[in-house]
Parts: C-alpha cells; sequence; structure tokens
C-alpha cells in the first residue's frame, strides 16, 4: 500500500486522465503485481476498493452507452446485418481512445453482447494510449497474432502527428515512416486475418484545448492529422470515417472529447461506435 494517499485533485486527474487510459499489464508485462489490484492501486496512490469501483464505473457508463445506441432503430437494423455469429475472437488495436476503459471498444463489446443471441464472443483490447504506429508495430505479435482473431480493428496514427513543444518544427514520426508502419501493420494482418480489416481514422485534435493542459508536452495540429488520416483511409479493407469527420462535420464539437481536446467524450466515442456498425453492415463489395 502507497505511503502517501492521493489528494481529492489529485484524484479527479487520475479517474479522468489517467485510470481510463493506464493498464500496467499492457506496458510492463513482467510485472509482477500486474494482475493485483491492491499492487496497482498502491503505485497510484489510492485504496484497491477506489480503483475496483472506479473500473465498475468505467464499464457501466460504456454499457449505458452502448443501451443508448439501441434505442436507434437505424443502428438495431444494421446490427442484423453484421456478418457476425457470436463466436468470434475481435481485437481491437490502437492507442489511448481505443485502451479507454469506456470507450468505443468497451462501447461496442456491450452493444454487440446485448443484441447477439448467445454471445460467445472474445474482446481483446490492445489498445495502449499514446502508440504511435511504430511502437504498436512493435508490439503487434505478441498483442494481436497471437490471439489468431478473427476480427481486428485498428485506430491508430494520432501520436504519429504530434510536435513536441521542445522541437516543433517536425512530427514526431515523418510521414514516410507512419506510411511504412501502416503498410507493414497491413501486410501482417491480412496474411493470417480471414475477415477484412478494420481502419478506424484518426479524428481531429482540438488543439487550443490541448496546448492549454499542463499535462502535454506537444500538440497536434490539423494538417498533420489530415495526411495521417488519407494514409489509414487508402488502406484495403473496410474504412471508418475517411475524412475523420465523425467528431463534428464542420470541426470537431467541443462535446465530443474531454477538455483536453484530445481523448473522446462517452458522446465522441459513440459516435465512432455508431459508424463502425454502419460500415460493418454494408453489402460486401
Amino acid at each position: 500500500m502507497a505511503n502517501k494517499k492521493a489528494t481529492e485533485e489529485e484524484k479527479s486527474v487520475l479517474e479522468q486522465f489517467m485510470l481510463p487510459y493506464h493498464h500496467i499489464a499492457k506496458r510492463i508485462p513482467l510485472f509482477p503485481g500486474k494482475n493485483n489490484s491492491a499492487a496497482e492501486a498502491g503505485l497510484l496512490g489510492i485504496t484497491e476498493e477506489e480503483l475496483v469501483k472506479y473500473r465498475e464505473n468505467f464499464d457501466e457508463n460504456a454499457k449505458e452507452a452502448a443501451l443508448e445506441i439501441l434505442k436507434d432503430d437505424e443502428i438495431v437494423d444494421c446490427l442484423d446485418k453484421i456478418p457476425m455469429d457470436g463466436e468470434e475472437t475481435i481485437v481491437a488495436f490502437g492507442d489511448s481512445n481505443t485502451e479507454d476503459a469506456q470507450g468505443w471498444f468497451t462501447i461496442l463489446k456491450h452493444v454487440l453482447e446485448i443484441s447477439t443471441e448467445k454471445a460467445n464472443f472474445n474482446f481483446i483490447n490492445a489498445g495502449v494510449s499514446y502508440n504511435t504506429t511504430a511502437e504498436a508495430l512493435r508490439r503487434i505479435d505478441r498483442d494481436v497474432v497471437v490471439h489468431e482473431p478473427d476480427w481486428v480493428f485498428i485506430s491508430i496514427g494520432t501520436f504519429d502527428a504530434q510536435r513536441l513543444n521542445i522541437a516543433p518544427e517536425r512530427t514526431l514520426l515523418p510521414l514516410s515512416e507512419t506510411w511504412e508502419n501502416i503498410e507493414t501493420i497491413q501486410s501482417i494482418l491480412e496474411s493470417r486475418i480471414e475477415n477484412p480489416l478494420v481502419w478506424i481514422t484518426p479524428a481531429s485534435v482540438i488543439n487550443d484545448l490541448l496546448e492549454e493542459n499542463l499535462l502535454y508536452d506537444f500538440t497536434i495540429e490539423e494538417k498533420d492529422l489530415i495526411q495521417v488520416q488519407e494514409l489509414v483511409a487508402g488502406k484495403s479493407g473496410a474504412i471508418i470515417d475517411s475524412r475523420g469527420k465523425r467528431m463534428g462535420e464542420k470541426g470537431p464539437q467541443a462535446w465530443n472529447y474531454l477538455p483536453d481536446g484530445l481523448h473522446h467524450s462517452l458522446s465522441g466515442h459513440t459516435e465512432t461506435v455508431k459508424a463502425v456498425i454502419k460500415k460493418l453492415a454494408e453489402p460486401k463489395s
């Protein structure tokens, strides 16, 4: 147990900006206490009971968002057309908005489990916050391929476009490297996965809010992100929201984001889930 307990202000930051996006087992696979909630809570300066409650709340929020989605008749009709029988292993491979404990993948999980009779899916969240395409590629074998998935959803690229405050003249990864990484990810998975890969293009960032947040030492400019969006939209498979407009047709809308302008709110994640369901329901070309 940690000697120093988190203050209420620190707990607020933990709840909003850290706990949903931080799962020790993903970052430190050899950490002896990675599956021990008491050990993890101690590192965070909270009690085990608090950590468990936070995680339960995140999952409940995602389930409530799923139930709201299922009130939409168009979505229900689409779900009947999705080519899944309830026995599939589904992996989500991405960065922060994928790892998010109340994010789009957890919401989609609840939607599919609720709407599928005798559902026996195996859902694997292989999102790791702030991953670039290079970092994702490095772990693709142990985090994706090893599970022999039937479906893989890929949501990556946002953090390739970051410009560090200390070196703002360039993006963290050059576009050429992002292209090569995405090409390699596609090549690895297409040779092993029977169903089409599902690519989710990066959504816009509200950079003014990102710049104001003291937690971050980088910015993400729209001109850089658009280039990454175009790379992702050019892949083979199912492309979700090719122009990255699901967070607002005329620009990103604040209610779809947390106050950092980077991570998505439940509203924003819901838009992603709807876009995924509608795309999967389309007839195969």
